[in-house]
């Protein structure tokens, strides 16, 4: 679908927008607002600035000092326009701070699983001068979004305590007008002798045989098609390629920060999301095509992957979650026979079936891949994946290999898999709905007021008083994850057959329902059809309406 003049993303307003606009702190919406993924925003909306970066990065700063970092911090970018002005922005506050920066050698772009990577291999065996990391990115969003985000020395996302501290700092410098934020020139922050051209490419690229298997992908002869959709991975597929003897086509090997070339998403907005069947659907097409064996597309700064089959096209993320876990116990000697699965709430069940069939525990935690770091660092989990297209997963040694989602290596994996077994991720999904069953998936919005979020947010499992869902006996409600016993931020209601959860949006006036049947999808309707009747309920119990 071709966009007309006034839907494609007008790159020079925005940057106008991000240098000249300045956000209202008593504004919520203009404050500084770290997420599950960091802090995102537009500079047209005021939400995504020079004054917040600048904020932020001071409050990093300030951070380091309170948690004695003094090792380097490795700074990357993705493609989105607002991330390049940003960059400059951070690295006028850490040069005039004496941060000791690493900056893409090539001033190229740094996909987030490559800066998780970066610090690990410099943390290893350290105890002292630690580095940790910032990402300007808002992954998957729109265009004329941007977003900030920081791992600390364990490499991975950070933690609620640490984002409270920063948010709280950042906001603080806004309300002060930036009195205390110390910078120095752009021009003079490059050429700081704390501002060092780090080899990310040539690290990662190298490093990548440690965690996939890619002989035995070149021995197989693989046609494989990687769609960049106009992201980070612009700069690592071609040197992947060519370093590992790989036939990989790379689709969009350039950038257009107005991503016009990407598919319109299912709202008609452009969005990076490699889990849309809508956005992935010239992938599909090259897929059809016949030229390929598999294909497989990741969002701006990689950390989502999109897996396309011959035999059935996009793959559902939870799917591939199931197939990657079912392939590595299998096919990981090295790993040990301890190490579990790590899995969000709100994933398929049909992980846990597979896991029980080979013998793994499963830890189910909230929503937030902040929640796998420790297990991944130490080992624990083996795997670690997310509903929502992010996983990772450890070294072919069994020790880390990122502490944060990785695209790259989900995608390897598939193409791993098929060269071993001779059969892709959809065909071996088949092979396990048969062995486990063949769930049916999705997930619902339902508009809701600030009270109804924060109701829900502090709901327990005493406020349901029914016994049934969709016909079938309750066996378990909870407000607390069963992995770690932190709070969900809502409900989750489970019976043999499926289950819901419900949580307040952190961005939105809305609740999503995540449910899943392993009947049919009418069973599914009228699981979702409860679960928004028991939530009205409970809400109406506790009087907010």
């Amino acid at each position: 679908m071709t966009l007309s003049p006034g839907r494609v993303a007008n790159v020079p307003r925005l940057v106008s927008a991000y240098f000249t606009e300045v956000p209202d702190p008593a504004i919520a919406s203009e404050r500084v607002a770290f997420g599950t993924s960091g802090h995102r925003g537009g500079a047209l909306a005021r939400s995504f600035n020079e004054s917040h970066v600048a904020a932020i990065s001071q409050a990093v700063v300030d951070h380091r000092r309170a948690q004695a970092i003094t090792g380097p911090l490795f700074l990357g970018i993705d493609t989105h326009a607002l991330s390049e002005p940003a960059l400059e922005t951070a690295l006028s506050v850490l040069a005039a701070s004496g941060v000791e920066v690493r900056v893409d050698a090539s001033r190229g772009y740094t996909p987030t699983p490559v800066v998780s990577h970066a610090i690990l291999v410099h943390n290893r065996l350290r105890t002292g001068a630690l580095a940790d990391g910032i990402v300007l990115t808002p992954s998957h969003n729109p265009p004329e979004d941007g977003g900030f985000k920081y791992n600390p020395p364990h490499g991975g996302p950070a933690d609620t305590d640490v984002t409270r501290d920063i948010e709280a700092r950042a906001n603080a410098y806004l309300e002060a007008g930036l009195c205390g934020v110390t910078r120095i020139g752009a021009r003079a922050a490059f050429a700081a002798p704390t501002t060092l051209r780090h080899d990310y490419v040539g690290a990662y690229v190298a490093d990548l045989a440690n965690v996939v298997d890619l002989d035995l992908i070149r021995g197989a002869r693989l046609r494989l098609a990687a769609d960049t959709l106009g992201g980070a991975s612009v700069g690592y597929w071609g040197p992947i390629a060519e370093r590992y003897g790989l036939d990989l086509h790379v689709e969009h090997p350039s950038v257009d920060p107005t991503f016009s070339y990407v598919p319109l998403d299912h709202d008609g907005r452009i969005r990076m999301d490699c889990s849309s069947a809508a956005v992935m659907s010239s992938v599909a097409s090259l897929m059809e095509s016949g030229r390929f064996d598999l294909a497989f597309g990741n969002d701006a700064d990689v950390d989502r992957h999109g897996i396309v089959t011959k035999t059935a096209g996009l793959m559902n993320p939870n799917h591939y979650l199931a197939v990657a876990i079912d392939y590595l116990a299998s096919n990981r000697p090295e790993f040990s026979a301890a190490a579990a699965i790590g899995k969000t709430l709100v994933s398929s069940s049909l992980i846990d079936r597979v896991a029980a069939g080979v013998g793994r525990k499963v830890v189910e935690v909230p929503v937030g891949f902040k929640w796998f770091v420790d297990g991944l660092a130490t080992g624990a989990f083996f795997f670690a994946g997310e509903e929502s297209a992010g996983a990772t997963f450890l070294r072919r040694d069994g020790s880390t290999w990122t502490t944060d989602k990785d695209g790259f290596v989900m995608d390897l994996l598939a193409a791993e898999m098929l060269a071993k077994t001779g059969r892709d991720p959809s065909e071996r999904y088949r092979e396990l709905t048969v062995k486990h069953g063949a769930p049916v998936y999705a997930r619902r919005d339902v508009v809701a007021t600030p009270s109804q979020k924060a109701a829900l947010s502090k709901l327990s499992p005493s406020s349901i008083s029914t016994k049934e869902l969709a016909g079938d006996p309750i066996v378990a409600a909870m407000s607390h994850a069963s992995g770690n016993g932190a709070s969900i931020g809502g409900v989750k209601v489970v019976t043999e057959q499926g289950w819901f959860a419900a949580r307040p949006s952190g961005t939105e006036n809305v609740y999503k329902i995540y449910a899943e049947s392993f009947v049919d999808e009418t069973h599914l309707a009228r699981i979702q059809a409860d679960a928004e009747q028991i939530v009205a309920s409970v809400l109406a119990t506790a009087g907010v309406s």
